[in-house]
Order: C-alpha cells, then sequence, then structure tokens
C-alpha cells in the first residue's frame, strides 16, 4: 500500500502545479495592486514604494514572480502578508485548526445522518419512512447554506436566544471552556452537515437499492442469514464505495460553503481569512490559502482511494 500512496502522490505533484500556474496567473491577472494603500499614503515616500515593489517583485514579469514564489514554497516560504504584517504560513496555520474543526464535524454529522436514514430507507423503499426521508432530502440540498445559516439564526438566536451566532475566541480552559467551544460551533456544523446530509441520503439510498437487488445478497438470504447481517456485511460495504467516491468528489463544494457559513457566523477560519485577503488584494495570502485548498481537495481523494481496498478487497493496490 505504500507504493501505491507514493504512486498516487506523485501523481498529485503534477496537478497541484498546474493549478498553482493557473491560480497565479489569474491573480497576477486580476485588477488591483496589493500596495494600492501605500500609493495614496503620502507618508510613505515613492522611493520607498519603490523599493518595496522591487523587493516583493511586483514589477517583473508573471513567469519569473511564479518562478520565484515556487521556489520559496518548495522552500517552506509562503509569502508576507501585505495587510496582517505577518508570514502567510503563520496567518494560515493560526485559521487552519478552527476551518477544519467545522468542516470535519459537519461531515461527521452528515455520515451519522446520512447511512442510516439512507440505509433504512433502502430496505424500505416507497414506504411512508422512504418518502419523508426522500422529501426532507430535496428541501435539505435545495436550499442555500446562507439561506440555512440566516434562518438558524433568526430562530435559535434573535427568537430562542439559545445559541450564539457569532463564533468568538473563547478564553479559558477546561469543561466549561469545551462546552462553550461546542455551543457556538452547532450552528454552523448543522448548517454544513444538514447540507451535506440531504444529498448523501439520497446516493446512500440508491447506492444501496442497486447492490440490494443483486444475486448475492438473495444467495445469503437463502441460506439463512438474517437480515440484519446481509444488510450490514454483505450489502452496506459495497454500497459505500460510490458513497465514498461522492463524498470525496463533494470536499471542492465543502470547503466552498465553509466560506459562506465562516461569513456568516464570523468563524475565523481560513474561508473568512480568504474572503477578507480578496477584498483587501492581499495577493500572497489569496494565492496560499486557495493553494491549501487545492491540497486539501487532493488529500482527500487520496484518502477516498485508500477507502476503496479496504471496502472491497477486490481492489487491489497495483
Amino acid at each position: 500500500m505504500s507504493q501505491y500512496i507514493l504512486r498516487r502522490l506523485m501523481i498529485a505533484i503534477p496537478s497541484l502545479l498546474g493549478i498553482s500556474v493557473v491560480l497565479f496567473v489569474v491573480l497576477a491577472l486580476a485588477p488591483g495592486d496589493p500596495f494600492s494603500e501605500l500609493a495614496t499614503n503620502p507618508n510613505v515616500p515613492p522611493e520607498v514604494q519603490a523599493a518595496l515593489r522591487t523587493k516583493f517583485g511586483l514589477d517583473d514579469p508573471i513567469y519569473l514572480r511564479y518562478l520565484h514564489w515556487l521556489a520559496a514554497m518548495a522552500q517552506g516560504d509562503w509569502g508576507f502578508s501585505f495587510v496582517s504584517r505577518i508570514n502567510v504560513d503563520t496567518l494560515i496555520l493560526q485559521r487552519l485548526p478552527t476551518t477544519l474543526y467545522v468542516i470535519g464535524s459537519a461531515q461527521l454529522l452528515a455520515l451519522l445522518i446520512a447511512i442510516p436514514v439512507g440505509v433504512y430507507a433502502a430496505t424500505r423503499p416507497y414506504s411512508l419512512f422512504d418518502q419523508l426521508a426522500n422529501t426532507f432530502a430535496f428541501i435539505g440540498f435545495s436550499l442555500p447554506t446562507f439561506f440555512t445559516g440566516i434562518l438558524f439564526i433568526l430562530v435559535f438566536s434573535v427568537k430562542l436566544d439559545w445559541l450564539p451566532f457569532v463564533y468568538t475566541d473563547v478564553p479559558g480552559s477546561g469543561i466549561p471552556w469545551l462546552l462553550e467551544m461546542i455551543r457556538q460551533a452547532i450552528m454552523p456544523v448543522m448548517v454544513l452537515g444538514l447540507f451535506q446530509a440531504a444529498s448523501m441520503t439520497r446516493f446512500v439510498r440508491s447506492a444501496m437499492l442497486d447492490v440490494i437487488r443483486l444475486d448475492y445478497v438473495t444467495t445469503a438470504r437463502a441460506k439463512g442469514l438474517g437480515q440484519a447481517k446481509v444488510i450490514v456485511k454483505h450489502v452496506m460495504r459495497n454500497a459505500m464505495i460510490p458513497v465514498v467516491t461522492l463524498i470525496a468528489l463533494q470536499m471542492p463544494a465543502v470547503f466552498g460553503g465553509a466560506i459562506v457559513t465562516e461569513q456568516i457566523f464570523r468563524i475565523p477560519g481560513i474561508g473568512s481569512l480568504l474572503i477578507s485577503s480578496i477584498l483587501a488584494n492581499d495577493t500572497p495570502v489569496v494565492m496560499a490559502v486557495t493553494f491549501v485548498f487545492a491540497c486539501l481537495v487532493v488529500l482527500f481523494n487520496l484518502i477516498a482511494d485508500v477507502l476503496y481496498g479496504w471496502l472491497d478487497p477486490r481492489i487491489s493496490f497495483r
């Protein structure tokens, strides 16, 4: 398996290089200047502005700037934020754990909802439970996350005053601190998790129905195996392969939804950092954050490939 993972990583390197080229060219050709504030600041002499532009290579050709950026990235230098006045890697590492915590919790919630509901609905097709599950699933993925987030704020924060609608840095430690962190993360995790659970439920149900009609499932039942054992041991494991594919392919949409959700609930993650950096023309931060998103998507696809072999032993890592 180690050789398989190494080959997949080697394949991922050209993909990441291609993504970095596209991102860098688009950002370089986009309107705006990272030093636009300096140009309008009378306290900064023109000589200092020119020296800074020369230092950061802003007047160099695009291909030279990209090569300099790539060489610096390979050495662990992600650049310098013109707005925050700190290194980009430090800025991202400060916010990345919060984003991963929210996204990871939302994905876990989506799986805990989608798998049981989808499996149970598939074992009882066209029943009342199946129809209710399909109805709520259609409603769930039809509503965008920004609408659901605002609705949750109006209901649970404004009307009922149960949950805080702004994600803050809670001081302290111990159990009270942990409970408060969980409390303020409930709404953003629910918004992302329910949206993902809606589409996953439909997909789990469809995958289960495709497998449950196969001959080997009928043979297992004819041998006298119980319904629960047939579903869990013989049906679910094979049905989960397309579900894993769906989860891996949905990761870009998950990160996109996280950007919107972080803006709504003021979560100090890399999604909100990306939006603020775009508005401030902080190009090094925008480039680094989008590249981190690309790396995370590639990583989750690699994890999905590894899970294929665990779910179905017929898939070999060759």
